[in-house]
């Protein structure tokens, strides 16, 4: 029970601390009183612990090339054109990418390099794959687009497309010349693999895809031939299909169809600047990034010149508008900065589509950033540590990076696609040390080619 010198102690304290309350708010008025900060919003600390810049390229190299290594279609051992298992009605899993494909070869040698897989476990995985490609429904020597992985059988593209598929075949023989530089040991296994790759080369006739008309044109099948008529034109991903080509020494192409075809007779020349940045080559504002990776996972562009360009120049200045774009937000995109840019061919919240500064949708893509190392290293660093320790939670899975995201949609793909993946492998590489460059540079017939067509290397 309270006692009433307990009671009148407590009465007293509160009429003391009324009245205290009194004399403070009676002396202020609303001049004296400071506003509180403007709701600048929870700013979220990264909780992903940091880690030594090198270490994070290993670990983003090493985890998104084990989309073609732990994810392959078991039978061909090639790329999944998807890990999204609900697409192609229920197909995914037996649908495998050529042009995919072949940038996952590519990356082989930085695999065995970098100790994430055996030199055994590459050539066995290549003598799967060769198998494949050499029992593979082909046209005149052109891979599909897609195949059944369960059986060499062309999944048609399109209604029109299922045939061969010019500029698919070249992305996957720049990664199986790049092999046939590297498995360059003096054994029965090996010389094997050199010669199977040389076969598969060698039966690829581009100059049919000619048509004599000093142009290529990308599609070709039995039933519907050259009805899609898609000529091969400069400037876009297409520049290794004039480059093998040239190169190839059973069926070539000469310079005329290069300066023709491919260059338009210099009407692939722009030359205009954008964002403050001089493009030398192709549409405005560059296009997605993609056409700054596809071609160059082995073409080495750092001293590439014809007398249409400078080739790391393009690249560099493509990539550098695509950044300044995305920093400038034109549209007002939630999501976009210095540190987040990025616009490429990806899935989206409506399906997919080549994004692009004159196609902006909102989507981030990272491969469109992460592949441009070579070209932008700070721009580029930036946006891989904030994918990284920022957009963790949403962004990291198991095969890396999910494909893309937009931040003003709410929205992040829930899969992964071969042909954003294997850049992200192959182009770092080439900004750490220049392997898969250096190898695909070194083959006589990609020299012979580049001389034909009177490149400077």
């Amino acid at each position: 029970m309270m006692n009433s010198f307990n009671i009148s102690n407590n009465m007293n304290a509160l009429y003391t601390r009324i009245l205290f309350a009194f004399v403070l708010l009676s002396s202020c008025n609303g001049d004296d009183i400071t506003p509180p900060p403007p709701d600048v919003g929870f700013i979220e600390e990264s909780t992903v612990e940091t880690i030594p810049f090198e270490d994070l390229l290993d670990l983003v190299q090493e985890r998104t090339f084990n989309y073609f290594w732990d994810f392959a279609e078991p039978n061909s051992g090639l790329a999944r054109e998807t890990s999204k298992e609900n697409a192609f009605g229920g197909e995914t899993l037996n649908i495998v990418t050529i042009g995919g494909s072949g940038f996952g070869i590519a990356c082989f040698p930085a695999a065995v390099e970098r100790s994430w897989i055996t030199r055994g476990e590459a050539i066995d995985r290549m003598n799967k794959i060769l198998t494949f490609l050499e029992n593979a429904e082909t046209y005149n020597g052109v891979f599909s687009h897609w195949y059944f992985g369960d059986s060499g059988i062309t999944r048609p593209f399109s209604t029109l497309d299922n045939g061969g598929d010019l500029v698919e075949t070249a992305l996957l023989i720049q990664g199986l010349l790049i092999n046939r530089q590297y498995f360059s040991e003096d054994n029965d296994a090996e010389l094997s693999i050199r010669n199977r790759i040389t076969a598969i080369w060698e039966a690829v006739e581009w100059d049919f895809h000619e048509r004599g008309q000093n142009v290529l044109t990308w599609h070709w099948s039995p039933e519907n031939e050259f009805a899609i008529d898609l000529q091969i034109q400069g400037w876009n991903e297409g520049l290794i299909v004039y480059v093998l080509a040239a190169s190839s020494p059973t069926h070539p192409i000469e310079k005329i169809t290069y300066d023709n075809g491919w260059a338009s007779n210099g009407g692939m020349v722009n030359g205009a600047t954008y964002v403050g940045t001089e493009l030398p080559l192709g549409e405005p504002f560059g296009g997605p990034l993609f056409f700054s990776h596809y071609s160059f996972i082995g073409l080495n562009p750092t001293n590439l010149s014809d007398q249409y360009a400078n080739y790391f120049e393009q690249n560099r200045a493509h990539s550098l508008i695509n950044f300044e774009y995305c920093k400038n937000n034109p549209n007002e995109f939630k999501g976009y900065s210095d540190e987040s840019w990025g616009l490429t061919a990806s899935d989206n919240y409506q399906g997919y589509s080549a994004h692009s500064p004159t196609n902006d949708l909102g989507v981030i893509t990272p491969t469109a950033a992460l592949s441009s190392f070579p070209y932008t290293p700070i721009e580029s660093t930036r946006a891989l540590e904030h994918f990284y320790y920022d957009k963790n939670e949403d962004l990291w899975g198991p095969y890396g990076f999910y494909d893309a995201f937009s931040e003003e949609f709410n929205w992040v793909a829930d899969g992964y696609l071969a042909i954003d993946q294997g850049p992200i492998v192959a182009m770092i590489e080439n900004y750490r040390s220049q392997l898969l460059w250096n190898l695909f540079m070194q083959d006589p017939d990609v020299q012979n080619g580049l001389n034909i067509l009177e490149f400077n290397y």
